[in-house]
């Protein structure tokens, strides 16, 4: 107990220096901010972290007055993390993104994304829908700062959360990922359709759109970023398991729709990983049940994700008979051609 009764009285010492009165015309923040950390780190070693993290949040505002960022975002962080250990997530969330603002005020992108994917798996199980958009804007810092490589792994993150939240159905409506397809103009190059392709708004979630879908995009976006680094085999990977995921959800026209937007793109085309998309939407349009298993177990696959690696061996996941009947209907109902010969 004392040493949480000595570090309250540095908090009220503190407190008086950064408190204007008749003799005191301006707040000491210089060493109000000396006391608060040692109060916060006294209180920490007492296990009273409560009353830890307040102090910290304190020495945090304390270091901003004194134009100190840095060491007010490790601060922020430290109240982040005693936060998570009292289990105040909404708390969490606010420091580790106030910790990353911070950062960003001292020019430095990677701390500044870690911050958030500090707070993203902190939030995994208990928020997921929170989790999500950290890492979306973690990933976005990152790509501001052209180290679109260093975001790959959030990505990957981003997309396991919405997996699991979709398997086992945790995240709240209305705060899924926002995202839209882009048409694209035949007369594009290359360059110009990688720029366009699968656009993600990352910075607004208004669409009730969750799932496999936004689980989808952010592997898409992955794509993107892997372009960008000439990270040909990260590329493919991604567009792969992104195919891999509608096809466990069981939607096999935006597979096939993915599929074909990817490969527009010769490096995918041209791949392994394109060549066995190729062959996993053709056993699915011919309905074969057991090439599909089959190509689940190949080792394609097993070069992929741990979660993606955990869909791909369940399929296929619904009745795929019913896409060949469809494809054969498809054939009977073309018209005849009379002018044409063959």
């Amino acid at each position: 107990m004392g040493g949480s009764s000595d570090a309250d009285k540095l908090v009220a010492k503190a407190d008086k220096l950064t408190k204007l009165s008749l003799t005191r015309w301006s707040a000491d923040w210089k060493s109000a901010t000396v006391l608060y950390e040692q109060a916060a780190n006294a209180f920490r070693v007492a296990k009273d972290y409560e009353k830890a993290k307040e102090a910290f949040e304190k020495a945090s505002k304390g270091q901003e007055m004194i134009s100190s960022p840095w060491d007010a975002a490790k601060h922020m962080e430290s109240a982040a993390a005693l936060a998570k250990d009292l289990g105040k997530w909404s708390e969490v969330a606010d420091f580790y993104r106030r910790a990353s603002e911070l950062y960003v005020e001292c020019g430095r992108s990677q701390p500044a994304s870690d911050a958030l994917a500090k707070g993203a798996r902190a939030l995994e199980e208990a928020a997921p829908d929170e989790a999500i958009q950290l890492y979306a804007d973690a990933c976005s810092i990152l790509e501001e700062d052209g180290r679109e490589q260093m975001a790959f792994d959030l990505y990957r993150a981003g997309a396991s959360v919405y997996i699991r939240v979709e398997n086992f159905g945790v995240i709240e409506k209305g705060s899924g990922l926002a995202f839209e397809e882009v048409w694209l103009a035949p007369s594009w190059s290359e360059a110009q359709f990688l720029e366009a392709f699968y656009v993600v708004n990352i910075s607004q979630w208004p669409s009730p759109l969750i799932g496999y879908s936004d689980a989808a995009a952010f592997l898409l976006r992955l794509g993107l970023a892997a372009d960008k680094c000439n990270a040909t085999n990260s590329q493919c990977k991604a567009y792969l398991s992104a195919i891999i995921v509608y096809l466990y959800a069981h939607d096999f026209k935006q597979a096939e729709k993915c599929y074909n937007d990817c490969s527009q793109i010769d490096a995918f085309l041209n791949s392994d990983q394109g060549r066995f998309a190729s062959r996993l939407l053709t056993a699915y349009s011919e309905g074969d049940v057991e090439e599909i298993k089959h190509l689940a177990q190949s080792s394609t696959i097993s070069h992929l994700d741990n979660t993606i690696i955990k869909l791909a061996r369940k399929l296929p996941t619904g009745d795929v008979s019913a896409l060949k009947t469809d494809a054969v209907k498809e054939e009977e109902e073309e018209p005849l051609d009379e002018n044409d010969l063959t």
